[in-house]
């Protein structure tokens, strides 16, 4: 993990954030050079917020994804947007004779990959989703990506090449985000903190990171339908929540969304506050404790090709 907090924020201020302020839809390359400025001062933030929620039956979400790959010596993997590594180690523990492969935008965050993963473990590449150049077609027998698909626009040159790196019968999952009314509080959340970033930009939400179908379930399984027409395609819907000290939970909790980056550190500081009073669990006299809890829906799309 990285030594940064993940909620010691900057201002970020870019092509992507101007564009939304004009209320115009950023393109690709903008979006890219924006995750990769979050990711660059932030490193490891994501795998800080998806590890530490579990579902009941206690997997976390790298864990739930993972459960797609068979355990048979020699399966050729490839985690999508791996950033710090986090699946492939979960995968690599597991069967030390899976064929590991990663990619990301983030030079950073596979930094953190390759201090975790030796070179036997994993080959680690720098590469955008829509262009796996070094992966030949039909090499892979299973493609995972955890929760980058929301973020990634264009989609369809991604889906295009995870077909065409896919073997026959190959699977592609991708962890995405769950009906917002899934889990209780989650909506409030969401709610809360969208209102502090639409109040500094008021078209963000309308405009938001990524490709707004892969947010809805319908909308998701009809774009997979397209890109893998004789594909079987199944979404799962999940639960996962944290519990513990209401700061740390807290500050989880606001640094899953990326919203939150754009907000200066004085209003971040305020919005944590209100936070920390949705999230605080209370005692049998309606008092507010000093535990917090905060949960999540998560959706796994499963492709069989």
């Amino acid at each position: 993990m990285t030594n940064r907090d993940f909620n010691d924020l900057s201002n970020f201020s870019s092509i992507w954030t101007d564009s939304i302020v004009n209320n115009k839809q950023p393109d690709g390359e903008a979006l890219i050079t924006y995750l990769k400025t979050v990711h660059q001062h932030h490193t490891g933030f994501t795998e800080k917020c998806a590890s530490t929620c579990r579902d009941k039956t206690g997997l976390n979400s790298y864990e739930w994804l993972a459960e797609i790959v068979p355990d048979i010596d020699g399966t050729r993997v490839l985690d999508l947007a791996c950033g710090s590594g986090p699946l492939l180690k979960i995968l690599y523990d597991r069967n030390r004779n899976l064929k590991l492969t990663g990619v990301d935008i983030s030079p950073e965050e596979l930094s953190l990959a390759k201090a975790r993963l030796s070179d036997e473990s994993a080959n680690l590449f720098l590469l955008k989703a829509q262009d796996l150049k070094t992966i030949s077609d039909s090499s892979l027998d299973v493609v995972l990506c955890h929760w980058a698909l929301t973020l990634m626009d264009p989609i369809a040159p991604v889906l295009n090449e995870v077909r065409r790196v896919l073997s026959s019968g190959g699977k592609f999952a991708a962890l995405v985000d769950g009906p917002i009314n899934a889990a209780p509080g989650y909506s409030d959340v969401h709610d809360l903190i969208y209102g502090y970033v639409k109040a500094k930009i008021p078209n963000y939400g309308e405009i938001d990171l990524g490709d707004p179908r892969i947010r809805n379930s319908d909308s998701l399984s009809d774009l997979a339908s397209e890109a893998f027409p004789k594909a079987t395609i199944n979404i799962e819907t999940n639960v996962v929540s944290m519990e513990g000290p209401i700061a740390e939970v807290t500050k989880t909790a606001a640094g899953f969304f990326y919203a939150s980056f754009v907000l200066p550190p004085e209003i971040h500081n305020i919005m944590l506050s209100k936070l920390s009073n949705l999230l605080a669990l209370k005692n049998q006299k309606g008092e507010l404790e000093n535990q917090g809890r905060f949960a999540m829906p998560i959706s796994r799309l499963v492709i069989k090709n």
